[in-house]
């Protein structure tokens, strides 16, 4: 599992709190991989293959986007729960998506490089 720089730069500037329950929410990840479901996790409607990581079982106001890259799980972006403030979470999992198109076509150019 991966956490992309830009997603660690949008967790750390989550409030205190919010900040320790991102951290306890991306270790379960980190441990269960996809067997963590539901309230923890739920898939992104209207964006196929991301996903959003829900911490405090989803009673949080914001998220972790993430989806898998040849394999490996990926946290592309933090940003704010949908019903909190549904402009900035439409910002975040569009970044997701592009971080995890970027990472898809970095992966790609590695295997070429190597093969």
């Amino acid at each position: 599992m991966k956490v992309r720089p830009e997603a660690e730069e949008e967790q750390a500037a989550l409030p205190a709190g919010e900040l320790v329950a991102m951290d306890h929410a991306i270790q379960k990840l980190r441990v269960a991989g996809e067997r963590l479901g539901f309230p923890h996790t739920s898939a992104v409607k209207g964006s196929p293959g991301l996903r959003e990581l829900r911490p405090r079982q989803g009673r949080s106001p914001w998220r972790a986007f993430y989806g898998r890259v040849r394999g490996d799980l990926i946290v592309a972006a933090v940003g704010p729960e949908a019903q909190v403030d549904p402009r900035g979470f439409a910002r975040a999992t569009a970044r997701a998506v592009e971080r995890l198109a970027d990472e898809e076509a970095q992966t790609e150019q590695e295997a070429d490089e190597d093969g």
